[in-house]
């Protein structure tokens, strides 16, 4: 059965979770540029999950869930600028970013199964 609408994706939930957790983790942060970019960031993943899954075809939905394994990709890297810069501890960076690899990893098997 084929999945008919966005909102059923798992990876597209996680997304929306992520975004959601990071945006709460940095409500306070008194680094304005910081805190846009990462959560812009954040808000790219699931947004690029959306928008190419109404694209007329298989290879434009995963040209999208690429660039939004690559804006998981940026979380991860200014998640660990955050901790270096003592914007984290080590444990909330750690499970972040085990939440943002495993949105990764379950966009490259939708992307596999796309393949198909």
């Amino acid at each position: 059965m084929r999945i008919q609408r966005f909102e059923d994706l798992i990876a597209w939930q996680k997304g929306q979770d992520l975004a959601v957790e990071i945006y709460s983790v940095f409500r306070n942060s008194k680094d304005f540029g910081f805190k846009d970019q990462i959560c812009r960031a954040a808000v790219s993943v699931s947004n690029n999950i959306a928008e190419g899954f109404d694209r007329q075809s298989d290879a434009e939905f995963s040209r999208f869930l690429f660039i939004s394994i690559s804006s998981c990709s940026e979380v991860k890297s200014m998640l660990y600028l955050a901790y270096r810069l003592a914007y984290l501890d080590y444990e909330q960076k750690e499970i972040l970013l085990q939440k943002a690899n495993e949105i990764s990893r379950v966009l490259r098997g939708l992307i596999k199964s796309l393949a198909k």
